[in-house]
C-alpha cells in the first residue's frame, strides 16, 4: 500500500468477483430489487454469504438517493433535560434499533421559533417520519397539518390533537388522577391541597377530572383554597421551585391539610422541600403523591408515592405506531391517526402514610 493511501473495505467489485456474478446482480440482490425474483435461490445466497463473509456494506446514503427513501425519521423533544423524556427516548431508541430507520434527534427546549427551525431542518434532510415528545410545549397544530400536506408520518407522545393523520400516545391520566385521590382518601385523608399543572396543558385538565369524579363519588369537598395550579414556564424542572413556593404560601396562610397530590413528581419534590423548610415531617405529618414516576422519585428522601407513567412503552408504542403509518404511505395508502391510551399505575412508597391523630390538620 503506498504511503499516506487510506485502504478502502471491501467494494461490491469484490463481492461480485467471489460469486462470479456481475456486479448488478449482486447490487439487485443485496438491494432486495425488483428483479431480485429472477435470480437463483442459490445465487442469491451464495452473494449474501458472500458479502457477510468480506464485510461488505451497500452504501446506504447511495441507496435513499436512488429510491428517494432516507430511511431517517426526525425524533423532536421538548426538552432533553427534563426526567420525563429520558425514558420514553430509550423506549423509542429500543425500538427503531429493530427497524431499519436511523432517528435525527432535535431538542427544541421548549422555544416556539427553536421548534419550528428544527422541524424546517428535519424536512431539508428529507425524514420520512417524525416523533414528537410533547410534554411541556404548546403544540403548533398548523406546523403539523403541514406534515400532513407532505406525507410526513407523525406520531406525538404525550399530547393528543384532534386529527385525523396524526397519531398519539398517552397515558390516562384521568384514572392516574383517580387512583391517587383513591389512595390518599384510602389512608384517611380528607384535608387534601391539590397542585395542578399550568392551564394550557392538556394534562391538567385531564387530570383534574379525575380528581373531581372521586371527589364527587365519594362526598369529598374539595376546598378551592387548597387548590393551585402551577404558573406558565417553559422550563419542567421550574416546578421544583413552584411546587415548595406554593406548599410555603399554604403554610403562611395558615391553610390546614394532611396531604398534598402534587402536577407531577417534580412539584411534589418541591413540596416535599417546602415542608421540610417548615419542620413539617413527611409523612409523619403530611403525606405527599406525584405523578409520572421519573428517577429522582425513587431516589428521593423520603422515596416518593406516585402514579408511574409507562414512559418506555409509550416511546415504543409511538414506533410502532410510526411504522404502521410508513408502511401506509409506501404501498399508496391513506395513514389513519390512532390514538393510543396507556395504563397508569400507582407506585405506593415512603412519602404517604395513614392519618393520625398526629397530623389531623397542619
Amino acid at each position: 500500500m503506498a504511503p499516506g493511501k487510506r485502504q478502502s473495505g471491501p467494494t461490491i467489485r469484490d463481492v461480485a468477483r467471489e460469486c462470479g456474478v456481475s456486479i448488478a446482480t449482486v447490487s439487485t440482490v443485496l438491494n432486495n430489487a425488483p428483479l431480485a425474483r429472477y435470480i437463483s435461490a442459490t445465487t442469491k445466497q451464495n452473494i449474501t454469504r458472500a458479502a457477510k463473509l468480506l464485510g461488505y456494506r451497500p452504501n446506504l446514503l447511495a441507496r435513499s438517493l436512488q429510491s428517494m427513501h432516507s430511511q431517517t425519521v426526525g425524533l423532536m423533544v421538548s426538552d432533553i433535560l427534563d426526567p420525563y423524556c429520558v425514558p420514553i427516548l430509550r423506549g423509542i431508541e429500543s425500538a427503531l434499533f429493530q427497524s431499519p430507520y436511523m432517528p435525527i434527534l432535535t431538542d427544541f427546549q421548549n422555544d416556539r421559533s427553536r421548534f419550528e427551525r428544527s422541524l424546517e431542518m428535519l424536512l431539508e434532510h428529507r425524514v420520512e417520519g417524525i416523533l414528537l415528545v410533547a410534554n411541556w410545549l404548546f403544540v403548533d397544530v398548523n406546523l403539523l397539518v403541514d406534515l400532513e400536506s407532505r406525507n410526513i408520518a407523525t406520531v406525538i407522545i404525550g399530547r393528543q390533537l384532534k386529527s385525523t393523520t396524526t397519531s398519539s400516545v398517552i397515558v390516562d391520566n384521568e384514572a392516574g388522577a383517580y387512583a391517587a385521590l383513591e389512595h390518599l382518601y384510602s389512608l384517611g385523608h380528607r384535608r387534601i391541597g391539590f397542585i395542578g399543572g399550568p392551564p394550557t396543558l392538556g394534562d391538567t385538565a385531564e387530570r383534574w377530572r379525575g380528581v373531581q369524579s372521586f371527589a364527587k363519588s365519594h362526598k369529598l369537598t374539595v376546598e378551592t383554597k387548597l387548590r393551585a395550579d402551577l404558573p406558565e414556564s417553559a422550563l419542567p424542572l421550574s416546578s421544583f421551585d413552584a411546587g415548595c413556593r406554593i406548599v410555603e404560601d399554604w403554610l403562611k396562610r395558615k391553610r390546614q391539610f394532611t396531604a398534598v397530590m402534587a402536577f407531577d413528581d417534580l412539584t411534589a419534590l418541591g413540596v416535599v422541600r417546602g415542608l421540610k423548610r417548615a419542620g413539617i415531617s413527611v409523612p409523619g405529618q403530611c403525606s405527599v403523591i406525584g405523578f409520572d414516576d421519573v428517577m429522582p422519585a425513587a431516589v428521593s428522601t423520603p422515596r416518593l408515592t406516585t402514579i408511574r407513567q409507562p414512559m418506555e412503552s409509550m416511546g415504543a408504542t409511538s414506533v410502532h405506531l410510526l411504522l404502521d403509518a410508513l408502511k401506509a404511505l409506501a404501498e399508496k395508502q391513506v395513514a389513519q391517526a390512532e390514538h393510543r391510551v396507556l395504563p397508569a399505575e400507582l407506585v405506593v412508597r415512603e412519602s404517604t402514610a395513614a392519618n393520625t391523630a398526629a397530623n389531623t390538620a397542619i
